[in-house]
């Protein structure tokens, strides 16, 4: 009896998981017959056809052994299957808008973007306009006119952050390159470096935060962390202290998976709100009292920083095509480093008051 397939991810809503990309992943048992693949996934997986699985082995998305394959292979004991799906959103039209772009890179196969606060990645429910997408879409037009309106949705959303969050990401221009980066986020050997200003001081410089993150049983459009493991999919985020502000603290985050809202959720989970997160928890003052200068100082922060301060600075990943290490940094964007600022004078300021 043939294993079942496991599902290592999914696209939940236009709120939803980080990658765009699912993968079916099972193992073949001692005493299956030789038989050829896509006749055997047509009996295995959900909703499947013999055409469509012969598409997807046709653009590279069956592995077996992690190597492509064509559709008369015959599958033998001890064979290693992964399909994957691209599950990015399509069911809405994208319409081309001019929106300006920070490129960082880009070549044939791939672009990286310096994402800023407040813009939103892809339409969805409530933002169908003035998207990362809409304007990457007009950006590929301009370059290549004969582009057709049906090929636009589809050039490689490989993973997203979140609308307040700023920095950097990766598209893919080919599929080929959309399947190449979106294993390279399966096996989690992607390097993530976020910077966060949270609520708090930590007694420790460094530490990890091990707890699944799913869905709030209550609150559906948030999520919650579970380090039971009894909800959600596994998390895991490293963390550094960076500089202490004493009521606040800057860390370096550094991401071993990438679920919905990770960091978000981990720090809250840890009694370290972002600051100025008005999702969880951190758009009040946590930390300190609430005398009427501090109160005040905090506000004017809120106001310098209107989002919760989280910034994807450091992305690396090895390119699709050519195989190289691409590493690249971004500087923080002017709203954090204007709090973060702030928050250092505030504290030099104190010190000195209470050692004069």
């Amino acid at each position: 009896m043939q294993r079942e397939p496991e599902l290592e991810n999914e696209l939940e809503n236009e709120d939803g998981s980080e990658t765009y990309f699912e993968r079916l992943s099972f193992e073949i048992d001692k005493g299956q017959e030789p038989l050829r693949i896509d006749k055997f996934l047509m009996n295995r997986v959900e909703g499947a056809t013999r055409n469509k699985i012969q598409q997807a082995i046709q653009k590279g998305l069956v592995l077996v052994n992690k190597n492509a394959i064509k559709s008369n292979y015959k599958i033998k004991p001890g064979d290693h299957i992964i399909i994957y799906s691209d599950k990015s959103p399509e069911s809405l039209e994208i319409v081309p808008e001019k929106i300006p772009l920070n490129i960082v890179y880009e070549d044939d196969d791939i672009m990286v973007i310096n994402k800023p606060a407040g813009m939103v990645v892809h339409p969805g429910c409530g933002n169908y306009r003035g998207t990362l997408v809409n304007g990457v879409a007009y950006y590929l037009k301009e370059k290549n006119p004969d582009l057709s309106e049906s090929e636009l949705p589809r050039f490689g959303l490989v993973h997203r952050i979140d609308k307040n969050t700023s920095g950097l990401l990766v598209l893919a221009k080919t599929e080929k390159a959309s399947l190449e980066l979106a294993n390279q986020f399966f096996e989690h050997s992607v390097q993530r470096k976020y910077i966060a200003l949270v609520w708090g001081d930590f007694e420790e410089s460094e530490g990890t935060v091990t707890a699944h993150v799913g869905r709030h049983q209550r609150f559906r459009k948030i999520m919650d962390s579970y380090p039971e493991g009894d909800h959600g999919k596994e998390a895991t985020t490293h963390f550094k202290v960076l500089e202490r502000f004493g009521y606040v603290t800057l860390i370096e985050c550094r991401l071993e998976t990438g679920r919905t809202h990770q960091i978000r959720v981990h720090m809250q989970h840890i009694g370290h709100p972002l600051f100025n997160d008005e999702t969880y928890g951190g758009d009040r003052i946590v930390k300190g009292t609430v005398f009427s200068k501090y109160r005040q100082f905090v506000e004017n922060c809120f106001a310098i920083c209107p989002r919760h301060a989280l910034h994807a600075k450091t992305l690396g990943f090895i390119h699709p095509i050519t195989k190289k290490e691409m590493l690249f940094d971004s500087e923080l964007p002017e709203d954090i480093s204007a709090v973060i600022e702030k928050w250092r004078n505030y504290t030099q300021n104190k010190n000195l008051s209470h050692a004069s």
